[in-house]
């Protein structure tokens, strides 16, 4: 008998890292799931063959892991997950060393290509499409947000728009 492959999911939403758990063990994965905060120790001593992380998690940021485990584990595959996708946030993650970015809600097959690595379009593929004028103000206020590490009040100065507005944008999902 083979040993699976080890999943290690890291995500806050407990509904969601069940259902992924349950499916990914259904598909020849040993799933190992932390839905609370943890320490990089931690993930490395998992030695998960995959690790997929959620860009939000708790009061931390998946980001946060992704050099760590790249330089602990560098055969490991590095799967970014979020439900508030922007091209900065893509490239940042790639940068440190992760193998994809998905956004919730994902398709079950295409996490499943991307955990072996077998994905037909490729992160660097995705982000040359076309985007809507709504798309592209999305992608410069993350851009913005971003440089700012996340302060509101900056990023709404530099934009030149009220806090709140800002605030709501924030609120939608990416268009």
């Amino acid at each position: 008998m083979t040993d699976l492959p080890k999943l290690c999911i890291v995500d806050d939403d407990i509904a969601l890292t069940q259902v992924l758990a349950r499916r990914l063990t259904a598909n020849d994965y040993s799933v190992v799931v932390f839905t609370e905060p943890v320490t990089e120790q931690q993930l490395i001593h998992t030695n998960a063959h995959c690790f997929l992380l959620d860009m939000r998690f708790a009061a931390q940021s998946g980001l946060h892991f992704v050099a760590p485990l790249r330089q602990a584990l560098p055969q490991a595959r590095i799967v970014m997950l979020t439900g508030f996708a922007s091209i900065a946030s893509a490239v940042q993650a790639i940068k440190l060393g992760a193998d994809d970015f998905l956004t919730k809600p994902v398709d079950f097959s295409t996490l499943l290509q991307s955990l072996a690595g077998t994905n037909t379009l490729t992160t660097e593929q995705e982000t040359t499409l076309m985007l809507s004028p709504e798309q592209v103000e999305w992608e410069h206020i993350q851009r913005v947000l971003q440089q700012h590490e996340g302060n509101v009040s900056q990023t709404a100065r530099l934009l030149g728009m009220h806090r709140r507005t800002l605030q709501r944008k924030l609120q939608k999902r990416r268009p």
